[in-house]
């Protein structure tokens, strides 16, 4: 997945994300002005939004869906990538991306695989998600990570496209999480990791 997470938080209580966000800067802090009629009282609503004190438009900043793929070959090795681009350039990291306006999440992870790796995916079967946050060009953006187990048609033949600048499939047991670059990534595979035989 090539986008730069720097934190990750999986809320298990009720209002546990309403505390976080009081710790994090508000999501919308670059953002100045109305979109709407160009007001510089574009100000704080809630947690999540920001008022326009002129003309009343709320806008609301939601979380960005994105995809990662689990793929396995016969030999119960796991496709992994080698990150060409920073962030975290050089460390390891699975297919994926953000899922693209009108794109289902399957569509979506269907694309990146095949941006990425070439590969034909013929089922993309979702299995769990995690929140995380991603910072591009200095913009904090939420996102929905969702995870999928993905069979393709082909398992022999593959190459790095894209951010990739290498692909191969690594055994399980010589999966090391702290090789992966991004922080969603290591506790996914740590979630996959821990239930393989179910996956």
């Amino acid at each position: 997945m090539f986008y730069h997470i720097r934190k990750t938080t999986i809320f298990t209580r009720p209002n546990q994300h309403k505390a976080k966000f009081n710790l994090m800067e508000h999501p919308l802090s670059l953002f100045k002005h109305c979109p709407e009629c160009g007001s510089v009282h574009f100000e704080i609503h809630n947690e999540k939004s920001k008022r326009c004190a002129d003309c009343g438009f709320v806008y609301y900043f939601n979380s960005s869906a994105a995809t990662v793929a689990l793929i396995m070959n016969e030999r119960n090795e796991l496709l992994v990538c080698r990150r060409a681009k920073a962030p975290a350039k050089g460390t390891l990291d699975l297919p994926g991306g953000f899922i693209d306006m009108f794109e289902t999440g399957e569509e979506g992870i269907t694309r990146e695989v095949k941006e990425e790796t070439g590969m034909e995916v013929e089922k993309a079967e979702y299995l769990f998600s995690l929140p995380n946050i991603y910072v591009y060009s200095g913009f904090t953006v939420h996102t929905l990570d969702l995870f999928f187990r993905c069979t393709v048609s082909d398992t022999l033949h593959y190459k790095a496209m894209d951010d990739a600048a290498d692909v191969f499939f690594l055994p399980l047991k010589d999966i090391c999480t702290e090789d992966f670059g991004l922080s969603s990534i290591r506790k996914g595979l740590k979630i996959f990791l821990g239930k393989a035989d179910e996956y």
